[in-house]
């Protein structure tokens, strides 16, 4: 009689995230209904370990959150004299110089960044609330699936700050200017019918679908050659910084890697 599969458990499990992996694909899901998800400096250091957790053999990343959810954005307790236990308060950092603010800020975006390496392709699966810093975890990601009941928000401009954590460039790609700035400036709830049809949002499919429509989207992407989906990943991701022509010599070089890799001519 065979034993059954060893199951390693989570990659990794703490402050409000946990990394699981199966073969080809990982899942980084948010832990902390109770509190909507709400995101906090140490889940950001979470979602970055998760991403340097990777193994190489994931291709597709899937994000998910549990409970009603995605993410209700910053945990409120950041704007408090106090902030959060260990951490520096916002006040504080505002306290600060330029350079030290700066860096700050800047590890807190690499928690939204690794999703779109090139390597791997990140699914976000999105229900509920998704706003403010839950909306711009969902922009990390190269695919969005939503909810039928998703509403996403961008609140910043409404509390006097700005969207910092990678989200704006990725919204104004997916829904043009005007719209970006209208969705900010008013910091108005956008539905999953406005997602699906702005481009924001892939699909949109009932609450109780949500997973198994994920699920048969990582499917679809890995009965792709890997490598075919890599280069195809990073000749659009750089189609909007090349001209027309600069475009058109990226696709030949792109696929005459592609050709001698599978005549086995490549180094």
């Amino acid at each position: 009689m065979a034993s059954p599969a060893h199951d390693p458990g989570p990659a990794l499990d703490k402050d409000g995230v946990r990394l699981t992996v199966d073969d080809a694909i990982a899942t980084v899901t948010l832990t902390n209904p109770a509190k909507r998800n709400a995101q906090s400096p140490a889940l950001w250091r979470a979602l970055t370990e998760a991403g340097r957790l990777l193994p190489g053999s994931v291709r597709v990343v899937v994000l998910r959150a549990e409970g009603k959810s995605f993410s209700a954005g910053l945990d409120r307790q950041a704007f408090t004299p106090e902030g959060f236990d260990g951490e520096p308060s916002f006040i504080d950092l505002a306290r600060g110089g330029d350079a030290e603010l700066d860096a700050t800020i800047a590890e807190y975006q690499e928690a939204f960044t690794w999703w779109r390496r090139s390597d791997i392709l990140s699914v976000a699966a999105v229900q509920g609330h998704a706003i403010g810093a839950g909306f711009q975890l969902a922009l990390a990601c190269d695919l969005r699936v939503v909810a039928d009941d998703v509403q996403f928000a961008m609140r910043e401009t409404s509390l006097g700050l700005v969207p910092d954590l990678t989200g704006t460039h990725p919204l104004v790609s997916l829904v043009g200017y005007a719209r970006a700035l209208e969705i900010c400036a008013t910091g108005r709830f956008v539905t999953a019918e406005e997602a699906v049809n702005t481009g924001l949002a892939n699909l949109a499919v009932p609450a109780d679908q949500l997973d198994g429509a994920v699920h048969d989207l990582a499917s679809a992407v890995l009965a792709a050659p890997r490598d075919a989906v890599i280069e195809t990943k990073a000749l659009l991701q750089g189609a909007l910084g090349r001209d027309y022509e600069a475009q058109r010599a990226a696709e030949r070089a792109a696929q005459a890697r592609r050709l001698r890799d599978l005549a086995g001519l490549g180094e």
